[in-house]
């Protein structure tokens, strides 16, 4: 891929091409579904720039630099509405799912078992952890609408659903290594 230019003046007027060529509102579904996935990404390099400080960051580190080039491909299979260019382009698959769910289990049986719900915080890593993942969650919100009217890839909503789980167990896990306090909702505090 060669990127010349960094703006062409093709949107100037509210429409964007799809990969295929497609012209579509900006405003459209799928622009929506694979913009909310780049700034899912976006808000991982803020995990990945939390993580160099943080005792977390060497374990973690690798897996989140893996999950942002996953998601470049989830965003360009979002982006492409042509069968025949689909076809051409990295998919996300059954197999980045249960990578997720292996990430998920080597840590999880190291977190205090959860007597409430956790507050975002717990110290930077884990704070930007949280934030990554309502991104995500919403993400997933957005791709479940779209794959109720379009074909998307067969694991898209899954991949996210699960993204989704292992972000708030890395953030929890990132407290824990940093010697964080895991912020707990205690509802008779208000």
């Amino acid at each position: 891929m060669k990127i010349d230019k960094v703006y062409t003046r093709g949107g100037d007027t509210g429409k964007t091409s799809l990969i295929g060529g497609a012209r579509v509102s900006k405003s459209n579904a799928r622009i929506e579904c694979y913009g909310t996935v780049d700034e899912l990404n976006a808000t991982l390099g803020l995990v990945r720039t939390a993580l160099v400080s943080s005792k977390a960051g060497a374990h973690l580190g690798p897996i989140i630099h893996r999950v942002q080039q996953e998601l470049f491909n989830l965003g360009s299979e979002l982006a492409a509405g042509d069968p025949d260019w689909l076809a051409k382009l990295p998919r996300v698959e059954a197999r980045h799912v249960e990578q997720l769910e292996r990430d998920i289990d080597a840590l999880n049986d190291d977190l205090p078992k959860l007597k409430s719900f956790v507050l975002p915080g717990g110290g930077w890593a884990s704070s930007y952890f949280h934030l990554s993942r309502t991104v995500c969650r919403r993400a997933e919100r957005l791709v479940v609408a779209l794959a109720e009217h379009e074909d998307i890839g067969e694991h898209a909503v899954t991949y996210l659903n699960r993204l989704s789980d292992a972000l708030f167990v890395f953030g929890r896990w990132s407290a824990l290594q940093d010697g964080e306090p895991e912020p707990l909702w205690e509802p008779r505090k208000t």
